[in-house]
């Protein structure tokens, strides 16, 4: 019995393919990493910009609080009036004083925050006579003017003598 073998064949070796490179990327890719990066940026700078527009709040609410008895009430008059200028335009805050004055603030906060008017004998008494507070009618005064930097800053759209106008920050502390 004779045994039939098949002839050789002329092949050649299987030479497989380099494995395809990440780089240089798709088109597609180069999109979702623009679009991640604008996204991050603009979200960074949107807080970057919160963050600086609440400095003079937070600045004032800390200097509120180092207050006491003894300071006078003075002092906190000053420092609300510095803090709405931080936020509130100057020829807006300026020319406000004693019942117009209370009755702004009054206008900033909710509510159930409301009491300058309703203290307004305190605050007289406190700002311009000669007779000084008693430690509760102080405190009363630092609490509502506590409340009044963390209720009405930063300040919202308010309508003045009928006009809309967008309250921007003047100054970068208080």
């Amino acid at each position: 019995m004779t045994t039939l073998t098949a002839p050789a064949l002329p092949l050649a070796d299987i030479h497989l393919h380099t494995v395809p490179s990440y780089w240089p990327l798709a088109w597609g890719w180069w999109a979702v990493i623009t679009v991640s990066l604008i996204v991050i940026i603009t979200v960074g700078y949107q807080l970057h910009r919160r963050n600086q527009h609440i400095v003079a709040k937070k600045e004032a609410i800390a200097i509120l609080k180092s207050y006491h008895f003894e300071g006078g009430l003075t002092a906190i008059n000053v420092l609300l009036k510095q803090a709405a200028l931080s936020y509130f335009p100057r020829s807006v805050i300026a020319p406000l004083t004693g019942t117009q004055w209370l009755l702004f603030l009054d206008q900033q906060l909710p509510l159930k925050y409301r009491g300058f008017v309703d203290q307004q004998s305190s605050w007289q008494q406190g700002l311009f006579s000669s007779t000084p507070l008693t430690e509760p009618q102080f405190n009363d005064c630092q609490q509502l003017a506590l409340l009044w930097l963390q209720y009405a800053l930063p300040a919202k759209t308010i309508s003045h003598d009928n006009h809309e106008c967008v309250i921007t920050k003047e100054s970068s502390n208080v």
